[in-house]
């Protein structure tokens, strides 16, 4: 069994009672693996026949499988080609209960490194704005990765407070996204650190932080729209007791019934001197589910103001902008089809951004849209961000590997290729789906893969 603090044995002790010998023993069990599968690029049916290992089925999301241990799904091409995201199963649940609608507007408030972001981006379908942000610089990094890895074109990425976004996304939402900082106890199988730092993650202090995000997300969700809160914890102070805190005080909410199938479990009001209507809310046990622990609530805002002032939103490219020319260029050098609409230039940076955003002059704002790539000494040079959205019938020029082939593995470790072929801008793909850049020049590719990127042995 691994070493678990003695003060969170005897807490889960009294709470569990005969049900806490269970619950113990799943500590000395086997974690569960998951991935699951970007419906951007490729349906789950289609990919589990595609995917060389077998996949078992997440029960509580249509997207998601188990892989069994010892299986290195980052190592395999289609990792890098963005058709899946390697994801604890519990943390699917979340994103299954919200079930964002292509159209709508979604924020994630504390998104890195993305394991909810893509899951909500998948289900937009390509339609509608979703806000990712997170407010560490550092985890912000990984956010952007995996969301440009999976071909995300409608993401606006910041690293801001709750609070400074609240001023500018005032009833903005149709849907908002909130996996809390929490004090981790959920996540002591999967990883021992987290048991070892648990003293460090003070439960109160971790429910003070989960306070001032939950009001700060119920000022950007317009009326009628839904908001997610989970955790990892299994302590109630930051579960059921938060939820109860919150409610209190914002009468406008109320809790939606999570259904209780596929081994998920009623919240326990009992825990914190709750009404009866905490068990709307669900918990996922390390000992009833294949998966570690979480809990989920569900909230609906009844009333409240509506809408923010979507009408000073940044402006768009004017067509004799010499940017839009290179980009023009590029366009009608290399592809089969055009990138219209709302064109952003962030110093040489050119973006897509979605239609129907505030201005969001002020905010730490990482991306504002789809990447498409920068100017450089009068022309466009393409991002991987671009490439990654794109499907081959888009792009002129393609060179398609096997997945099993020397020259994929050779492309991801950033090497040269010796390939013939139309000079010019070349998509590169696995399968027949995006990896990336080159460009042909004589006989050879040279590889624009990302350097911090590269795969390494």
């Amino acid at each position: 069994m691994k070493k678990l603090p003695e003060e969170f044995k005897k807490r889960m002790q009294k709470l569990l009672g005969n049900e806490y010998q269970e619950f113990i023993n799943s500590f000395s069990e086997p974690r569960h693996y998951g991935l699951r599968v970007n419906t951007l690029k490729i349906n789950a049916d289609t990919f589990k026949d595609m995917y060389p290992y077998a996949l078992e089925p997440v029960p509580w999301t249509a997207n998601g499988f188990y892989f069994s241990e010892g299986e290195r799904p980052a190592k395999h091409p289609y990792y890098h080609a963005g058709l899946y995201y390697i994801q604890e199963p519990s943390a699917m649940a979340p994103g299954a209960v919200l079930g964002a609608k292509p159209g709508e507007k979604v924020l994630d408030l504390c998104a890195a490194p993305g394991g909810k972001s893509t899951q909500a981006a998948a289900d937009l379908a390509g339609s509608g704005i979703l806000v990712a942000n997170d407010v560490s610089k550092d985890r912000v990094k990984a956010l952007v990765k995996n969301i440009e890895n999976f071909g995300v074109k409608n993401a606006v990425i910041t690293n801001e407070t709750p609070s400074r976004l609240a001023e500018v996304f005032t009833g903005f939402f149709d849907k908002v996204i909130i996996d809390a900082p929490c004090s981790g106890e959920g996540m002591f199988r999967k990883d021992p650190e987290a048991a070892k730092k648990w003293a460090f993650y003070n439960i109160e202090t971790c429910a003070s932080i989960q306070k001032d995000i939950l009001c700060d997300a119920a000022k950007m969700l317009k009326p009628g729209g839904y908001l997610i809160y989970s955790t990892c914890t299994f302590a109630p102070e930051e579960n059921e007791g938060k939820i109860k805190e919150f409610l209190k005080h914002h009468p406008s909410f109320k809790l939606v019934d999570i259904p209780k199938k596929n081994g998920l479990s009623p919240g326990r009001p009992d825990w914190v001197n709750g009404r009866e209507e905490l068990k709307k809310c669900a918990r996922l046990w390390p000992h009833k589910v294949k998966g570690e622990g979480h809990f989920i609530a569900l909230l609906q805002k009844t009333s409240g103001y509506e809408g923010v002032n979507a009408s000073s939103r940044q402006k768009a490219l004017p067509a004799s902008s010499k940017g839009l020319e290179y980009f023009s260029h590029f366009i009608n050098e290399n592809m089969n089809t055009r990138i219209e609409g709302n064109l952003i230039l962030y110093g040489n940076h050119l973006y897509l951004m979605p239609e129907g955003l505030p201005n969001l002059e002020g905010l730490k704002v990482v991306r504002p849209g789809w990447y498409l790539g920068m100017l450089k000494k009068k022309r466009f040079e393409p991002s991987h961000a671009m490439a990654m959205a794109l499907r081959p019938a888009d792009v002129k020029r393609v060179v398609n590997f096997s997945s099993s082939s020397r020259e994929v593995l050779s492309y991801l470790k950033g090497e040269t290729l010796f390939q013939t072929g139309e000079k010019g801008w070349t998509l590169v793909c696995v399968d027949g789906f995006p990896l990336g850049w080159a460009k042909q020049v004589s006989g050879l590719l040279k590889n624009y893969y990302p350097k911090g990127w590269r795969w390494l042995d």
